[in-house]
């Protein structure tokens, strides 16, 4: 197996080194990462300036821009041949509900789907992160599953993971995404020079959170497993603007 990693939270990140420590055993790992935190970033592409590559003392990668571009970058121009599989993370905190649309996490590994290559998401359910070896077994269990029993199309799995000892884990669940309140509002300030600034609120509370949802797994101390598709197209307002544009 041939593994591309990358995240949002950096080369330097505890989650990522974990990750690629235990995925050695099962094949060969390339880092190809962020130079800097850029959570939040979403699926956004550099086309402003050109990107370097360069190679940490550790051996992984990393480049000056967003983890679109690391993926886009590595699979289309430094790799000699398309990885197996494109594995994302491990994120210090949570990518559930609305949070998806903005997790460079998650657009890692969408940039991997995309080019045709079956990709993981994967976030510990905590910033502090004590049990890192927790969401690398899981993703273990479920690369081994994946190795074991191939899905029939490419896929892009986003998973959070409790911040819990593995063993007092519950089942893995397939979920749906929630939905979270609105944010809160942007908190402003006044920065040393006198300017007015501001900073972007906290996430506000989960308010889609039924059985079958991320947020209900993962408080309850499943794995959540949420299979995501890229197709924005609202299929079921098409009928009625349809109507509403022949009348």
């Amino acid at each position: 197996m041939k593994f591309l990693l990358s995240n949002d939270d950096g080369y330097f990140a505890p989650g990522i080194e974990a990750l690629a420590a235990a995925l050695r055993p099962y094949g060969d790992v390339t880092v190809v990462a962020p130079e800097r935190d850029r959570s939040g970033a979403s699926n956004s592409l550099t086309l402003d300036r050109p990107l370097s590559l360069r190679r940490a003392p550790n051996g992984f990668y990393f480049v000056n821009g967003t983890p679109t571009d690391c993926v886009h970058l590595a699979v289309t121009g430094m790799l000699d041949s398309i990885p197996d599989m494109v594995i994302s993370g491990i994120n210090h905190g949570a990518n559930m509900g609305d949070d998806t649309v903005y997790s460079g996490t998650v657009a890692a590994a969408t940039e991997g789907f995309l080019l045709g290559v079956p990709s993981i998401a994967v976030s510990l359910v905590s910033k502090p992160g004590a049990w890192l070896d927790t969401a690398a077994r899981v993703t273990l269990d479920l690369v081994e599953r994946l190795i074991e029993q191939p899905l029939s199309e490419p896929t892009l799995l986003n998973v959070n993971v409790p911040d819990l000892p593995y063993s007092a884990l519950k089942s893995m669940k397939i979920t749906r995404l929630g939905r979270r309140h609105h944010a809160e509002p942007v908190v402003r300030s006044v920065n040393p020079r006198g300017d007015t600034v501001y900073w972007v609120g906290a996430v506000g509370p989960a308010q889609d959170a039924g059985p079958d949802t991320d947020f209900h797994a993962v408080k309850n101390g499943h794995v959540s497993v949420t299979p995501l598709s890229i197709d924005l197209t609202s299929h079921r307002q098409l009928p009625g603007l349809t109507q509403w544009l022949t009348r």
